[in-house]
């Protein structure tokens, strides 16, 4: 790809977290980035799991690579995990993203996808602002809130948990173009959570119907209100 049209170029660092472990999908990994014109900008974070606990494990690797973006004086980072995918991604919707995130003072977090508990539109096509509520797979983070959530000590709270306490200054791409894959969750606190994502048909496909719920909410409640009143109605006529 010509490095003249490749977006990737705007964010000043790049990162991947890995386990040391997973070969496997640190492969997968390049190859999706190959695909998205990413390969030469990614630095990869490889760690070793964590003896004890792998939410502690997780949340340090994410904070580490905030802190090396920092210090490296990146004004806008972005964190990817090893089992991140991309589907609907191209070089004129990432241009969207950093359009918006150019022409709007006061963002914190942008994420490339997410799991989220609320959604409205922007001024900008193609950028929600939501309330987040989980996933943290593939996200940017300007320096300001960076410096903030880095001074965040580990207090038996998940990273994204964390994310989650924060009300504002949270956006994403609509529709979204980082997916969290189908491998093995690396966190062994979930691992009945993610038996039950994979019987739903995988992260992909619950991402992709949760932003489909929250981007059509009031036609979904207003199907549902019709729907139990003409069930009310054919009952009591």
């Amino acid at each position: 790809m010509d490095k003249s049209t490749n977006y990737w170029d705007y964010f000043d660092k790049i990162y991947c977290i890995s386990l040391d472990e997973r070969s496997d999908r640190r492969e997968e990994a390049e190859t999706q980035f190959e695909k998205t014109g990413l390969l030469e900008y990614v630095e990869s974070h490889i760690v070793k799991k964590h003896p004890y606990d792998s939410e502690e494990g997780i949340y340090e690797s994410h904070m580490a690579c905030i802190k090396k973006g920092l210090l490296a004086g990146a004004e806008k980072i972005i964190i990817f995990e090893d089992d991140v995918i991309f589907d609907g991604f191209s070089q004129e919707r990432l241009k969207q993203c950093i359009d918006f995130m150019r022409d709007t003072p006061g963002w914190k977090a942008f994420f490339f996808g997410c799991l989220v508990s609320g959604s409205r539109k922007t001024d900008h096509k193609g950028v929600l602002s939501i309330k987040y509520r989980s996933l943290a797979h593939a996200y940017v983070l300007n320096r300001g809130f960076a410096e903030s959530l880095v001074k965040k000590p580990w207090r038996q709270i998940a990273f994204d948990t964390e994310l989650k306490s924060y009300k504002d200054g949270f956006y994403t791409v609509c529709p979204s173009f980082a997916f969290q894959g189908s491998s093995p969750t690396g966190n062994s606190k979930y691992l009945q959570l993610d038996k039950f994502r994979r019987l739903c048909g995988g992260l992909q496909r619950i991402q992709k119907r949760n932003e489909l719920f929250h981007r059509y909410r009031s036609i979904f409640i207003a199907v549902h209100i019709l729907s139990i009143l003409l069930i009310v109605f054919w009952f009591f006529r």
